[in-house]
């Protein structure tokens, strides 16, 4: 399964937060959509992700001031991409090597979307449970 294939059964909507936010604002934001990360831009440019987990590690380093910290801050940077050719496969490869849980997805330099790790999970059980019904299919077939 493609990458693609999963963003058109999701949509390509993706949240997204200018780094001179606060990170309340973020924590809002991620409370109000029912998401776990915000794709952090500039315009057109890519600057890094914000999740709940930096806002986490931020909290534990910072304490309370962090709330009126910017998302700038905390945000990750030099994180990884997928294109929306890429694989179910590649998307389990760089979340696994780069320990993150959210992918943004580019065409060319333009955001499309976000795949998240459910979103993975989701597709992965997905093409196991088509798998397991073929040979079924095929078992009872025979038999």
């Amino acid at each position: 399964m493609s990458i693609q294939a999963i963003l058109y059964q999701k949509g390509e909507a993706v949240e997204t937060i200018a780094p001179d936010a606060s990170v309340k604002d973020a924590a809002a934001s991620l409370k109000d959509e029912n998401i776990a990360a915000l794709v952090v831009t500039k315009g057109d440019a890519i600057l890094g992700i914000v999740s709940e987990r930096e806002i986490v590690h931020a909290l534990s380093r910072h304490g309370e001031r962090v709330a009126a910290m910017k998302v700038a801050d905390v945000l990750v940077r030099g994180f990884a991409t997928l294109a929306p050719e890429d694989s179910l496969k590649r998307a389990m490869t760089l979340m696994t090597r780069h320990r993150t849980r959210h992918l943004p997805v580019l065409r060319g330099k333009k955001l499309v979307g976000i795949v998240s790790i459910g979103d993975v999970v989701k597709h992965r059980l997905e093409d196991l449970e088509l798998e397991s019904n073929v040979l079924h299919d095929a078992y009872s077939a025979v038999n």
